[in-house]
């Protein structure tokens, strides 16, 4: 019987690597499974390994900087076709600030502008940038600088490139803006759907879970609100309505305008990159997990692509969580064989995250045994 592993990761707790190896350790207590792994992520924290090591490429270190203005090492995934894999979370990741100090007026997306030139200067054909946990709101003022953009206030004084700083833009310089090269593709991961500004937009829903009180959200989607403005008068592109546009704290819209990049299904690209789907229709059963299911997996989360592949080959899904939201997910999608929980009885949510590759492994095994009980 094949089994194919393939989790997200337990934010907080566990990578996705290491739960598909607790997985797979579960089920070789028990023996007589061929158990595959293909750890999975959703553009954040993990893309880079997770792509890079499914395709048999090369990851490299490259020195840039980081959300607060300090140098950071960030992994860079260069795939046998050429293509580029980049993770916004790397140069601009909220766990790269200390939770002191959060607060999404005063980051910036400068390194990942410092990521996606490097790219271009490889000459790299498809760039992917994966934008999950980030810890900006500048709509990609920062990332752009770092390509050559300028951006002047009303003094024709240079401002830095971080969310506190949008509505003080007078002026935009782009004449020294590095594109991409001709034929070169940037494609920008993203399963948030979420408008640029406004009740829905980046500051009012992300921006106070990166530090943000009520004062800086209404300033920075004031900001936000200021910066589509300038880049309809600059380049005539409009992104107040774009899908997705307030991911990352904006930097999709920034990106999509100034540089013309591809917004795309985080999942979807995933699958695509990794050829998760062939390893679905090869598998016997399928089992994926995440740190928490509630109502938001089925919709559009990494175990939701995980669902509609084996909705589309007629495999049985196992789901297994650290927390599950009952009264949210019930009645489950047919597919889903099961939903278990790995938490072992009444535990603090510190115990359980330290105890969860232990606590994996071990509803690994049970289910293990009883799959072959019953097979």
């Amino acid at each position: 019987m094949i089994i194919l592993a393939c989790p997200d990761s337990f934010k907080g707790s566990l990578q996705s690597w290491e739960a598909s190896t607790a997985i797979r350790k579960g089920f070789e207590k028990v023996g007589g499974f061929q158990v595959l792994e293909k750890p999975l992520a959703d553009g954040g924290e993990g893309t880079v390994k997770v792509v890079t090591l499914a395709r048999g490429g090369t990851i490299l270190i490259r020195e840039v900087t980081g959300p607060l203005g300090e140098k950071v090492q960030a992994e860079v995934g260069l795939l046998p076709d050429g293509t580029c894999v980049l993770e916004l979370a790397q140069a601009a990741g909220l766990s790269l600030v200390p939770k002191e100090r959060r607060n999404p007026r005063f980051t910036t997306t400068y390194g990942v502008g410092e990521l996606i030139r490097d790219a271009f200067q490889r000459g790299c054909k498809r760039i992917v940038l994966g934008v999950g946990g980030s810890a900006t709101c500048d709509g990609g003022m920062g990332a752009l600088q770092a390509l050559g953009v300028r951006f002047l206030d009303r003094h024709g004084t240079e401002l830095l490139g971080i969310g506190d700083n949008l509505l003080k833009i007078a002026r935009i310089d782009t004449s020294q803006l590095v594109r991409p090269p001709q034929g070169t593709k940037l494609i920008i991961a993203c399963d948030v759907r979420n408008p640029l500004y406004g009740p829905q937009g980046a500051a009012y829903v992300y921006a106070p879970q990166k530090g943000a009180g009520p004062e800086d959200v209404a300033l920075l989607d004031e900001g936000l609100r200021h910066w589509a403005r300038l880049i309809w008068e600059h380049l005539g592109v409009s992104v107040d309505d774009l899908p997705g546009g307030g991911a990352a704290g904006g930097i999709v819209a920034g990106l999509f305008a100034f540089l013309g990049a591809k917004v795309v299904s985080g999942i979807r690209l995933i699958i695509e990159l990794t050829g998760l789907d062939r390893a679905v229709e090869e598998a016997d059963i399928v089992i994926s997990g995440e740190g928490k299911v509630d109502r938001q997996t089925f919709f559009g989360k990494t175990v939701y692509g995980v669902l509609e592949l084996c909705r589309r080959f007629h495999k049985p899904l196992f789901i297994l969580a650290g927390k599950v939201e009952w009264e949210e997910v019930i009645p489950l999608p047919e597919e889903v064989a099961g939903l278990f929980s790995i938490v072992n009885g009444p535990m603090a949510e510190e115990e359980a995250i330290k105890e969860a590759p232990q606590l994996l492994e071990w509803v690994s095994f049970s289910l293990a045994r009883t799959l072959k009980k019953f097979s």
